[in-house]
Protein backbone atom coordinates (compact mmCIF):
# COMPACT_ATOMS: atom_id res chain seq x y z
CA UNK A 1 0.00 0.00 0.00
CA UNK A 2 1.28 3.65 -0.76
CA UNK A 3 1.94 5.91 2.06
CA UNK A 4 -0.12 9.10 1.98
CA UNK A 5 2.01 12.34 2.70
CA UNK A 6 1.27 15.24 5.06
CA UNK A 7 2.48 18.25 4.95
CA UNK A 8 2.18 21.16 7.56
CA UNK A 9 0.15 23.11 7.63
CA UNK A 10 -2.58 20.45 7.01
CA UNK A 11 -6.01 21.38 6.76
CA UNK A 12 -9.33 20.08 8.04
CA UNK A 13 -9.88 18.52 4.75
CA UNK A 14 -6.18 16.87 5.15
CA UNK A 15 -7.37 15.20 7.96
CA UNK A 16 -10.84 14.11 7.30
CA UNK A 17 -9.17 12.36 4.68
CA UNK A 18 -7.54 9.99 6.09
CA UNK A 19 -8.85 6.59 6.26
CA UNK A 20 -8.16 3.13 9.29
CA UNK A 21 -5.43 1.42 8.09
CA UNK A 22 -3.73 4.23 5.88
CA UNK A 23 0.12 4.40 6.02
CA UNK A 24 1.68 8.38 6.56
CA UNK A 25 4.52 9.58 6.28
CA UNK A 26 4.13 13.39 8.51
CA UNK A 27 6.30 16.32 7.60
CA UNK A 28 6.20 19.48 9.70
CA UNK A 29 5.18 20.91 13.13
CA UNK A 30 4.29 18.25 15.88
CA UNK A 31 3.77 19.11 19.48
CA UNK A 32 5.53 16.52 21.67
CA UNK A 33 3.99 15.96 25.26
CA UNK A 34 2.85 13.14 27.75
CA UNK A 35 0.63 13.15 30.40
CA UNK A 36 2.26 15.09 32.77
CA UNK A 37 2.53 18.21 30.15
CA UNK A 38 -1.19 17.14 29.53
CA UNK A 39 -2.20 17.41 32.97
CA UNK A 40 -0.25 21.06 33.46
CA UNK A 41 -2.10 22.14 29.85
CA UNK A 42 -5.49 21.10 31.20
CA UNK A 43 -4.60 23.21 34.14
CA UNK A 44 -3.56 26.30 32.54
CA UNK A 45 -6.42 26.66 30.17
CA UNK A 46 -9.07 26.20 33.30
CA UNK A 47 -7.04 29.08 35.51
CA UNK A 48 -6.21 31.33 32.17
CA UNK A 49 -8.68 30.16 29.27
CA UNK A 50 -5.69 29.08 27.16
CA UNK A 51 -2.94 26.58 26.37
CA UNK A 52 0.56 26.71 26.29
CA UNK A 53 0.44 26.70 22.65
CA UNK A 54 -2.59 27.52 20.12
CA UNK A 55 -3.90 23.83 19.35
CA UNK A 56 -5.95 25.00 16.34
CA UNK A 57 -5.29 22.85 13.17
CA UNK A 58 -2.05 21.07 15.65
CA UNK A 59 -0.85 17.60 16.45
CA UNK A 60 0.79 16.09 19.17
CA UNK A 61 2.91 12.82 19.13
CA UNK A 62 2.89 11.19 22.85
CA UNK A 63 6.36 10.75 23.67
CA UNK A 64 9.07 11.84 26.01
CA UNK A 65 12.60 11.89 24.36
CA UNK A 66 15.44 9.89 26.23
CA UNK A 67 18.74 12.02 26.31
CA UNK A 68 20.27 13.43 22.87
CA UNK A 69 23.58 11.57 22.20
CA UNK A 70 26.34 13.65 21.32
CA UNK A 71 25.93 15.15 18.51
CA UNK A 72 22.37 14.49 17.91
CA UNK A 73 18.88 16.76 18.34
CA UNK A 74 16.90 14.44 20.23
CA UNK A 75 17.50 11.25 21.90
CA UNK A 76 15.48 7.60 21.59
CA UNK A 77 11.93 9.70 21.00
CA UNK A 78 9.61 6.27 20.72
CA UNK A 79 5.39 6.38 21.42
CA UNK A 80 4.01 6.84 25.09
CA UNK A 81 0.87 4.82 25.81
CA UNK A 82 -2.05 6.87 24.58
CA UNK A 83 -4.36 5.62 27.09
CA UNK A 84 -2.77 8.01 29.64
CA UNK A 85 -3.66 11.31 27.72
CA UNK A 86 -7.54 10.41 27.63
CA UNK A 87 -8.96 12.50 30.05
CA UNK A 88 -7.43 15.26 29.05
CA UNK A 89 -7.78 14.61 25.34
CA UNK A 90 -11.37 15.85 24.48
CA UNK A 91 -10.74 19.34 25.38
CA UNK A 92 -8.22 19.99 22.94
CA UNK A 93 -9.46 18.25 20.30
CA UNK A 94 -12.53 20.55 21.15
CA UNK A 95 -10.14 23.30 20.53
CA UNK A 96 -8.93 22.61 17.09
CA UNK A 97 -5.82 19.91 17.74
CA UNK A 98 -6.38 17.87 14.32
CA UNK A 99 -4.43 14.49 15.17
CA UNK A 100 -2.34 12.90 17.62
CA UNK A 101 0.11 10.06 17.53
CA UNK A 102 0.49 7.50 19.88
CA UNK A 103 0.28 3.68 20.70
CA UNK A 104 -2.75 1.68 21.67
CA UNK A 105 -6.31 2.28 21.79
CA UNK A 106 -8.11 5.18 23.13
CA UNK A 107 -11.78 5.81 25.07
CA UNK A 108 -15.11 5.74 23.90
CA UNK A 109 -15.16 9.36 24.72
CA UNK A 110 -11.90 10.31 23.16
CA UNK A 111 -13.15 8.03 19.76
CA UNK A 112 -16.76 10.59 20.32
CA UNK A 113 -14.58 13.51 20.45
CA UNK A 114 -12.73 12.91 17.16
CA UNK A 115 -15.71 11.55 15.03
CA UNK A 116 -17.63 14.87 16.73
CA UNK A 117 -14.35 17.20 15.46
CA UNK A 118 -13.25 16.07 12.48
CA UNK A 119 -10.12 14.49 14.09
CA UNK A 120 -7.64 11.29 13.59
CA UNK A 121 -5.70 9.19 16.02
CA UNK A 122 -2.08 7.62 14.47
CA UNK A 123 0.34 5.41 15.66
CA UNK A 124 3.65 5.09 15.33
CA UNK A 125 5.41 2.15 15.96
CA UNK A 126 6.62 0.99 19.31
CA UNK A 127 10.07 0.03 19.97
CA UNK A 128 11.43 1.51 17.49
CA UNK A 129 12.53 5.16 19.05
CA UNK A 130 16.01 5.82 17.84
CA UNK A 131 14.08 4.84 14.27
CA UNK A 132 11.59 7.67 14.75
CA UNK A 133 14.33 10.19 16.27
CA UNK A 134 15.75 10.14 12.93
CA UNK A 135 12.70 11.76 11.56
CA UNK A 136 12.97 14.42 14.09
CA UNK A 137 14.70 17.46 12.64
CA UNK A 138 14.63 20.11 15.06
CA UNK A 139 12.89 20.45 18.47
CA UNK A 140 12.83 23.21 21.42
CA UNK A 141 10.92 23.47 24.82
CA UNK A 142 7.64 25.15 24.40
CA UNK A 143 6.67 25.27 28.18
CA UNK A 144 7.22 23.20 31.13
CA UNK A 145 11.03 22.76 31.46
CA UNK A 146 11.00 21.68 34.96
CA UNK A 147 8.97 18.39 33.46
CA UNK A 148 12.79 17.54 31.90
CA UNK A 149 11.82 14.70 29.08
CA UNK A 150 8.09 15.23 29.45
CA UNK A 151 8.46 18.92 28.82
CA UNK A 152 5.91 20.22 25.88
CA UNK A 153 8.04 20.53 23.21
CA UNK A 154 7.93 21.94 19.87
CA UNK A 155 9.42 19.61 16.71
CA UNK A 156 9.50 19.82 12.92
CA UNK A 157 9.74 16.25 11.61
CA UNK A 158 10.34 14.84 8.28
CA UNK A 159 8.96 11.91 6.82
CA UNK A 160 7.67 11.04 10.39
CA UNK A 161 5.95 7.59 10.07
CA UNK A 162 2.40 6.84 11.41
CA UNK A 163 -0.74 4.46 10.85
CA UNK A 164 -3.89 5.66 11.04
CA UNK A 165 -6.01 4.04 13.36
CA UNK A 166 -9.25 5.94 13.99
CA UNK A 167 -10.45 7.69 11.09
CA UNK A 168 -13.02 11.28 11.82
CA UNK A 169 -15.89 8.52 11.25
CA UNK A 170 -15.25 6.39 13.54
CA UNK A 171 -13.21 3.41 11.72
CA UNK A 172 -10.82 1.63 13.95
CA UNK A 173 -7.86 -0.18 13.24
CA UNK A 174 -7.61 -2.57 15.69
CA UNK A 175 -11.27 -3.39 15.78
CA UNK A 176 -11.28 -3.85 12.62
CA UNK A 177 -8.51 -6.41 12.93
CA UNK A 178 -10.48 -8.24 16.03
CA UNK A 179 -13.45 -8.66 13.76
CA UNK A 180 -10.75 -9.73 10.70
CA UNK A 181 -9.33 -12.22 13.54
CA UNK A 182 -13.28 -13.70 14.34
CA UNK A 183 -14.07 -14.19 11.41
CA UNK A 184 -11.35 -16.11 9.85
CA UNK A 185 -11.28 -18.09 13.10
CA UNK A 186 -14.75 -18.96 12.96
CA UNK A 187 -14.34 -19.65 9.11
CA UNK A 188 -11.50 -22.28 9.53
CA UNK A 189 -13.58 -23.62 12.22
CA UNK A 190 -16.48 -24.11 10.09
CA UNK A 191 -14.35 -25.60 7.08
CA UNK A 192 -12.63 -28.12 9.61
CA UNK A 193 -16.20 -29.04 10.80
CA UNK A 194 -17.19 -29.71 6.96
CA UNK A 195 -14.42 -31.86 6.56
CA UNK A 196 -14.21 -34.11 9.76
CA UNK A 197 -17.83 -34.07 10.17
CA UNK A 198 -17.32 -36.78 13.03
CA UNK A 199 -15.21 -34.74 14.86
CA UNK A 200 -16.01 -32.39 18.15
CA UNK A 201 -14.97 -28.71 17.00
CA UNK A 202 -16.55 -27.16 19.93
CA UNK A 203 -12.66 -27.01 22.09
Amino acid sequence: MNEKRLVYPWTRKDVTSLKSGESVLITGTLYMARDAAHARMTDEFMTKGKFPFEPEGQAIYYSGPAPAPPGKIIGPAGPTTSGRMDKFTPLLLENGLYFMIGKGNRSSEVIDSIVKNGCAYMAATGGAAALLSRSIISQEIVSYPELGPEALRKLYVEDFPAIVIIDCNGNNLYEDGKRQYRKIHITAREDNAVKNPNKNTTG
